[in-house]
């Protein structure tokens, strides 16, 4: 598989849904890549990248966005309330917005910055305890919580459990969003995007499937 692929499956699955062309965003999940295969993306023209970390992306992006322009990145894993500085300062948008004391501590912060990136919740569809992210039953209150702490919004991000069909969480988060007024829907990943694609996504994380296993896998 490889980057081209990929877009094409994308093109491919965004017309079987009916959906305009370019409608979804394919964001290239990073983490944990040698700086070569990112490079090899980048000198393609690729610009959406994800992260996982807050200290990894210090530590990769800078340096890049000197060589390369138009890079847009997204910050995908759990984020810890002291990294919320550093995330605000490094990222475009923040996937992971899962809980009351991050959203008020990122509503501070963007009064400080004069700033703020893009938002998304993380919505716990399988209620994992294991897992990150705003219980369904709680989504509602939460969405408007962060509405009235005047934070960039865009919409919902969801990871299924493994063991599950992905297609019933896509759904629910559609459904959370559609009745939130929210329009982004963060969701599907290397294995199940098409369905994603097919259900309303907006944003697709793949990391695998593109740059090959991980450095640390």
């Amino acid at each position: 598989m490889s980057l081209e692929d990929i877009t094409t499956r994308i093109a491919k699955a965004e017309q079987g849904a009916g959906r305009a062309a370019g409608s979804v965003t394919l964001i290239a999940v990073s983490k944990m890549q040698p700086d070569e295969r990112v490079e090899a993306a980048l000198a393609a023209g690729h610009r959406h990248f994800g992260e996982n970390r807050v200290q990894e992306a210090a530590g990769k992006w800078p340096g890049f966005r000197d060589r390369f322009d138009g890079i847009t990145l997204h910050l995908i894993g759990p984020l810890q309330t002291n990294k919320a500085r550093e995330a605000m300062e490094l990222a475009d948008t923040i996937h992971s917005v899962d809980r009351p004391r991050l959203a008020n501590t990122l509503a501070r912060l963007a009064q400080e910055l004069g700033r703020c990136p893009d938002l998304f919740v993380q919505v716990n569809t399988g209620e994992e305890p294991q897992k990150a992210g705003i219980l369904p039953a709680d989504a509602d209150g939460f969405i408007a919580e962060c509405v009235r702490l005047d934070l960039p919004l865009r919409g919902l991000m969801c990871i299924p459990p493994v063991d599950e069909e992905p297609s019933l969480h896509f759904a629910l988060l559609a459904k959370i969003a559609a009745r939130n007024g929210l329009s982004g829907l963060s969701m599907g990943m290397s294995g199940d995007f098409e369905r994603a694609i097919a259900l309303g996504a907006t944003h697709v994380r793949v990391g695998s499937a593109i740059f090959g296993d991980r450095a640390d896998a």
